[in-house]
């Protein structure tokens, strides 16, 4: 969430901002903020002159108690009974503003980043990297879907007949691969000095408000009505808010953490060969990186961040490439992100696996995640996370891009997880 003084003082970067995200009515948005928060201000400073004057009298009122002088005390008692009537109607009335002022800033995405350029869709996004060869397959090669068939490794129709589309049973070494693929991934990131964590896969409101998944604008969240509980999208949400509500120190930076969590999306209003199989599901697993870190160090970290699942991909030994994502594909909360894409040959197409994103200081002021700087003054850490990595597509890669005749090949690096080098 942005800060108001930050839209006050930087009011044409915040305009600039909004409209390379294609927001139409940024000028609108932002001339409401400014005046909820004048009349915030003019509301606040009203109340404030009525408590004053309140306390003057009520001070009075003991002193004329003191000196014998009860009908001067009675007649200044039914003064203050006014002011408090005046009192509560001007706090009331600036909880509405207050109110109101909130609910529109949780409108507003994120400002994105210098280097982010102008775009409205996926199509727009800049590539920047490109590492890996394409394998050359037989003209019989396979989708990922035919494969799992094939070899029995993953249930689709069963998944259909237990919840619904987009919930797929894995079975045998398909999930034995599944299983090594979150080892692997979490191994990989604790070397590289994230700490493990394994948070809730429900999380409350405050919880979803405070990484941007909530309000939820596009509907992807499952909601548990009874309870108010929300399954999670991904597990940036819980990582995230284990820091909400915290002063932390200079000397805690960086705090990195990594946690493997099944995620829970929607996804709708998608059909098609291109979202077949594992392409999009309503259920899957991810290994998430978080970072907290001090604002000068974070797009240092964000490099980190890229380089670190660059290492992944290499040792598996998959075609990718990377995306800056345009002003249009931001995520809400983002300033700046890098999509990861493997090539799947069998498709013929790039599908995403990975996005790493800087949120810079957005959602540290939703979740008041604050350290105190070098001058003892508090002030908004910078929060970041990554796919490292979405298991569906990189598990889709792996058995399109491994398949031989004889069977799928399982990358050397997994294989000691597996305990397979073959799937025939």
């Amino acid at each position: 969430m942005l800060q108001v003084p930050f839209i006050r003082q930087h009011k044409e970067r915040v305009l600039k901002g909004l409209q390379l995200r294609n927001i139409n009515d940024a000028e609108t948005l932002i001339s409401q903020v400014l005046q909820l928060d004048e009349d915030r201000k003019k509301t606040q400073g009203t109340l404030d002159e009525i408590l004053a004057e309140s306390n003057k009298i009520s001070k009075e009122i003991g002193q004329l108690f003191q000196q014998g002088e009860t009908q001067k005390a009675n007649l200044l008692k039914e003064k203050t009974g006014k002011l408090k009537e005046d009192a509560k109607r001007y706090s009331d009335q600036l909880n509405e503003i207050q109110e109101a002022l909130t609910n529109l800033l949780y409108q507003i995405p994120n400002i994105p980043n210098k280097s982010v350029t102008p775009g409205n869709s996926d199509e727009d996004n800049v590539e920047i990297f490109r590492e890996g060869d394409i394998p050359v397959l037989s003209k019989n090669a396979l989708p990922h879907w035919e494969l799992a068939k094939k070899y029995d490794l993953i249930d689709f129709e069963l998944g259909v007949k237990i919840t619904g589309a987009g919930f797929p049973v894995y079975k045998g070494k398909g999930a034995k691969l599944q299983r090594a693929l979150i080892s692997y991934f979490l191994d990989k990131n604790i070397e590289a000095g994230y700490e493990e964590v394994q948070v809730p896969h429900l999380v409350n409101e405050a919880s979803g408000i405070g990484t941007g998944s909530l309000p939820d604008k596009e509907g992807q969240m499952y909601h548990i009505g009874k309870d108010d509980l929300y399954l999670i999208p991904t597990a940036e949400v819980p990582i995230t808010n284990l820091y909400r509500d915290m002063v932390l120190k200079e000397s805690d930076f960086p705090i990195l953490n990594t946690g493997y969590t099944p995620c829970f999306r929607r996804e709708a209003g998608s059909y098609g060969a291109h979202v077949r199989g594992l392409n999009r599901l309503h259920q899957f697993d991810k290994v998430e990186i978080v970072r907290i870190e001090h604002p000068d160090q974070s797009y240092a970290a964000l490099e980190g961040m890229v380089d670190h699942i660059k290492g992944i991909l290499r040792e598996l030994k998959l075609p990718y490439r990377i995306l800056r994502l345009c002003g249009g594909d931001l995520t809400f909360a983002s300033a700046l992100t890098y999509d990861f894409e493997l090539f799947s040959t069998a498709q013929d197409r790039w599908l995403e696996i990975s996005s790493v994103s800087n949120f810079e200081t957005f959602q540290a002021n939703r979740l008041k995640l604050r350290f105190k700087n070098a001058k003892g003054k508090n002030e908004l850490a910078h929060t970041l996370n990554g796919s490292s990595l979405a298991l569906p597509r990189v598990l889709a890669g792996i058995l399109e891009n491994y398949q031989t005749d004889a069977g799928i090949e399982i990358p050397e690096v997994l294989r000691k997880y597996t305990g397979f080098d073959l799937i025939a």
